[in-house]
C-alpha cells in the first residue's frame, strides 16, 4: 500500500515500484487522500477544455483513473478536499484534509488498511517530501495507521486490527541519483547539452543528501511510468521536467527507486533490494 496526497503523485512518486510489484504478482492498493480539487491546471492545453473550468475534481478523477489503468494497481479515495498551498502566514480551510486533526483522519486509513491488510506501507518523510500541508499531513496519518492498525483498542469499529509488517518513506529524487546520473553523462558523453543543466540541479539537490535504505531495480517500467503520468495531463505539460532526463540514460546509470526503512516489525538488511525483505512468503 501507498499512500499519496494528490491523485498524480502516485505517478511522479514510485509508479515504477507499482508496476514491478503488481508485474510480480504482488496485490498493490494507492490511496488518495483528497482529490486534488485546489490544484493549478499547469497543462495550457488542458486549460482550454471546458471541464478543467467546469469540473477540475471530476477531470482529476478521470485522469486518476486513466494512471490506474496502465500501471494496474487497485486504488482507494481517502475522500478529504485539498487544502492547497496557502501563502506564508496564511492557513489551509478547516474543512480541507490539513484543517482537519490527524487523529480524524487517520481512522478512513486505519479502515482501509484493516481491509486491504498489506505487508508494507509506504508514505512521504517527516518533510511530506517537500512541505505541502497534504503532503505532511499524509506522512502524519500515515504514522498513526502504523501505529494503531494492530491495536483492538484503536478505532474499533474500523474493523478488525491487522499489523503491518514494514513502513517506507519514499526518497526518490535524492542527491545520490543525480550525482550518478551525472558523473556517468561526464564520462560517457561529456558534450551532452544536459550536462550543463546537471550542474544546476546539482546544487540545489544537495540539500537532500541521500538517505536511502532500498534500492528497487526498476527501469524496465520507466515508460510505463511516463506514461501514467502523462495520463495526469492537468498537472503535468508535456515539457515537464519529469522528462528531463532520458528513460535509457536512467537505465544505465540508475535505474533505482529508492525509500527509507522508517520501521519494521521483521528482521531485515541494512540496505535491501526488495521491499518484501524480510517477510515470510504467505505470511
Amino acid at each position: 500500500m501507498a499512500v499519496h496526497a494528490h491523485p498524480d503523485d502516485e505517478s511522479s512518486k514510485g509508479a515504477a515500484t507499482y508496476a514491478h510489484y503488481v508485474d510480480s504478482g504482488a496485490e498493490v492498493l494507492i490511496v488518495s487522500c483528497t482529490g486534488g480539487e485546489r490544484g493549478d491546471l499547469l497543462n495550457e492545453l488542458v486549460s482550454r477544455d471546458p471541464k478543467s473550468r467546469r469540473d477540475l475534481p471530476g477531470l482529476r478523477r478521470d485522469e486518476m483513473a486513466r494512471a490506474r489503468e496502465i500501471i494496474g494497481f487497485e486504488h482507494r479515495w481517502l475522500g478529504y478536499q485539498d487544502s492547497g498551498l496557502p501563502d506564508e502566514g496564511e492557513t489551509v480551510p478547516e474543512t480541507s484534509f490539513a484543517g482537519i486533526p490527524a487523529d480524524v483522519s487517520a481512522e478512513a486509513l486505519v479502515r482501509i488498511v484493516r481491509e486491504f491488510r498489506p505487508h508494507v506501507m509506504i508514505t512521504y518523510n517527516e518533510q511530506g517530501g517537500y512541505p505541502h500541508p497534504d503532503h505532511i499531513r499524509c506522512h502524519d496519518i500515515s504514522r498513526i495507521a502504523w501505529e494503531r492498525s494492530g491495536d483492538p483498542e484503536a478505532y474499533p469499529e474500523a474493523g478488525e486490527p491487522w499489523e503491518m509488517s514494514k513502513l517506507y518513506y519514499e526518497e526518490i529524487f535524492n542527491a545520490k541519483r543525480v550525482n550518478t546520473i551525472y558523473q556517468w553523462l561526464a564520462d560517457n558523453d561529456p558534450t551532452s547539452p544536459m550536462i550543463e543543466q546537471f550542474t544546476e540541479i546539482r546544487e540545489w539537490m544537495t540539500r537532500r543528501p541521500y538517505v536511502g535504505t532500498a534500492s528497487i531495480d526498476v527501469g524496465r517500467f520507466f515508460e510505463r511510468r511516463d506514461e501514467a503520468l502523462r495520463a495526469h495531463a492537468s498537472q503535468v505539460p508535456p515539457d515537464s521536467t519529469f522528462f528531463f532526463w532520458p528513460n535509457e540514460l536512467q537505465r544505465q546509470a540508475w535505474p533505482f527507486e529508492d525509500y527509507r526503512l522508517a520501521a519494521s516489525r521483521v528482521a531485515t538488511s541494512e540496505f535491501e533490494a526488495d521491499l518484501f525483505q524480510g517477510i515470510e512468503e504467505g505470511a
